[in-house]
């Protein structure tokens, strides 16, 4: 079939397509993009792009042999160009020839595409959505009238191409990850995953964080209809999917997004604020309409054609503070170190989704403490959980320490109770902890193997009875010695070994119990949710607390003993009189311990311990972890 520029009638006004240079266009792929039409039972697509700069614009691909044959027109109110035509059959690879503001001819790639080439080519394929008839309905609902605040949130954080490769080496895509990563998600008990980006990129090492495709999954991981095969799986058996997202910067690469039409199209105008020195990468201008009408509209597409259900944004510190780069930056216009555009831009994005998506999950990979994140503050920038990169900095450190230290540094793990309550935090075990010669969670734990192991069970355990919701990064669950590599697949040799495959039980058994425990997560709200009952014990470094659920003889109590010294015959005070049983214990032979049996139950005594008139005494294992519930308690005697 013969290529030509057709004249048929764009089904969109001038109006519609001002929207989007308002920054009020929240479906801007809608427009922009590639589209389908059918005019007299003859298929035509219709390309746009905007390019306000742009001198000159081409439609090439393999259907035209990459020739400038079918020049595009432009829209001068809009800055966008536009081409409609018909295609051969099995011909649908395509780019921009751009003639820029400077007169540079360039390639590039569209940024609205759906769907590109697999690498080392980066056109775009002509793909328009086909409709699903999805299964996930009971699941949605269900989302849509629970409050997550008051349930558990236990995330497995995935890099969806390391996770586990075929035997010829290759990575699994979501067809097999369907197949593989949904029914360990079911045995660990994790109720989401989330996975690292899964945007177009061009390159491996950046793990993704450095887009080039908003709206398009990489091709690497499979077709867009394996990933939704995949979410649909994943809700049918009640496991939430949450994807990152880098509105922050992009790629740099000449034929994406960098400096589109010629200038500063999609980065800040100052070459000092537009370059992001420390990932080598260019920032949005997050202040600029159009900018925020494309980022938004990538967030909403992928909720709403994939069916998320939340998104982590990346690096929100590197979008509200101008010092956070490397560079050299100047203060905003109230002399403020405030990047002011980044701000009010999350400030927005957030609004527009909880309006869009009120039950989709907003997370802020931030890691600072002068700007109130979370919704839990009317002055916020609205999201619903912030990462905990305090707790998570505090506590790693303190466990790698020698236990003779441990007394002097006992703050490390007390320290995040002081604010725990000033935003919704999640307590994050990344991978960005896990790399770069940071070792993985196992390696820095002091010690020889067992105690490694031993710290790890008291470590997660911690972590599961500390207010906040919960993020490990996959191979962390059994213990993988070796950090992690983006190219290779997990040592699933590991649990070859008895030890890893005892603390992959472990893991699997404590998040099972997390779900179950209504006092580790019904009150998070509240500071009730925690009361303490020694955080001050340096000299045995010891922390012993006590979990509130909403009824009164809802609780449970936590031990942990930081040391590998066993802890005999070990005094605690407790609000009742009465009788409490140990539920949990980390040195239990099945989890990769010494103990046979669980402590026997213990029967309160008239002992004054701190405020509490009662006291019980037991056994806290070296390095381990204990946690006791009551099973036959006098209310109407506490204190």
């Amino acid at each position: 079939m013969k290529i030509q520029d057709s004249h048929v009638p764009s089904e969109f006004s001038s109006s519609d397509k001002e929207l989007i240079l308002t920054g009020e266009n929240f479906k801007s792929q809608e427009i922009l993009g590639v589209h389908q039409l059918m005019v007299d039972k003859v298929v035509y697509y219709t390309f746009r792009v905007w390019a306000p700069n742009a001198l000159e614009v081409f439609l090439v691909g393999d259907f035209n042999e990459w020739e400038d044959s079918l020049p595009m027109s432009k829209d001068e109110q809009t800055g966008i160009w536009e081409i409609t035509t018909n295609l051969p059959k099995e011909m649908d690879l395509y780019k921009y020839h751009v003639t820029q503001s400077t007169g540079r001819k360039i390639m590039k790639i569209d940024p609205y595409a759906k769907v590109f080439e697999k690498r080392p080519g980066n056109a775009a394929r002509v793909y328009i959505e086909k409709e699903k008839k999805w299964k996930d309905g009971l699941w949605r609902g269900r989302r849509k009238r629970s409050n997550h605040y008051k349930r558990p949130l236990n995330i497995y954080e995935v890099h969806a191409s390391s996770f586990k490769h075929s035997e010829s080496g290759k990575p699994y895509g979501f067809k097999e990850l369907t197949e593989t990563l949904i029914p360990y998600l079911e045995k660990m008990n994790y109720t989401h995953v989330e996975f690292m980006p899964l945007m177009e990129h061009p390159l491996d090492q950046s793990w993704g964080y450095q887009l080039i495709g908003y709206f398009a999954l990489c091709s690497e991981y499979g077709t867009p209809e394996e990933f939704k095969a995949f979410v649909e799986a994943c809700h049918v058996k009640n496991i939430g999917v949450i994807v990152d997202w880098v509105p922050g910067h992009f790629c740099v690469n000449d034929d994406a997004l960098a400096y589109y039409d010629g200038t500063a199209q999609f980065e800040y105008f100052d070459e000092n604020r537009a370059q992001n020195r420390r990932w080598g990468s260019i920032n949005f201008d997050l202040g600029k309409p159009e900018v925020q009408s494309f980022l938004i509209s990538s967030i909403l597409y992928w909720i709403q054609e994939y069916h998320i259900d939340g998104v982590r944004v990346d690096a929100v510190s590197s979008m509200i503070y101008r010092n956070y780069d490397d560079g050299p930056f100047m203060l905003n216009h109230e002399g403020g170190l405030t990047n002011l555009e980044g701000y009010y831009f999350l400030k927005r994005l957030n609004a527009v989704i909880k309006s869009e998506a009120p039950d989709v999950l907003m997370i802020a990979e931030e890691s600072s403490s002068e700007t109130r994140i979370t919704s839990k503050h009317e002055d916020s920038l609205g999201f619903d959980y912030k990462w905990n990169m305090g707790w998570m900095n505090d506590v790693l450190r303190f466990y790698e320490m020698d236990p003779l230290f441990r007394r002097d540094n006992f703050n490390l793990v007390t320290f995040s109770f002081m604010y725990m309550m000033e935003e919704r935090f999640i307590l994050p075990l990344s991978h960005d902890e896990v790399v770069h010669g940071k070792k993985s969670l196992m390696h820095k734990m002091w010690g020889d193997r067992y105690k490694q192991f031993a710290q790890l069970r008291n470590l997660y355990t911690f972590m599961m009875t500390h207010p906040g919701k919960k993020l490990l990064f996959m191979g962390s669950e059994w213990g993988q010695f070796l950090e992690w590599k983006y190219d290779e697949e997990l040592e699933w040799v590991d649990l070859e070994d008895d030890m890893n495959a005892k603390m992959q039980t472990f893991t699997s058994c404590l998040n099972e119990f997390y779900k179950q425990s209504a006092p580790l997560w019904e009150e998070e709200e509240n500071c009730q949710t925690i009361e303490f009952i020694d955080a001050d014990n340096r000299d045995d470094s010891v922390l012993s607390f006590i979990r509130h659920g909403k009824r009164t003889k809802d609780f449970l109590i936590v031990i942990l003993n930081m040391t590998p010294v066993e802890r005999v015959d070990f005094q605690i005070g407790v609000p009742y009189k009465g009788t409490y049983e140990e539920v949990l214990n980390t040195e239990m032979k099945e989890f990769g311990g010494t103990w046979e049996y669980h402590n026997p139950d213990c029967e309160t005594k008239n002992n004054v311990f701190k405020h509490f008139e009662q006291s019980i005494n037991t056994t806290v294992p070296a390095l381990g972890a204990i946690i006791l519930k009551p099973v036959d308690i006098q209310v109407n005697r506490k204190k």
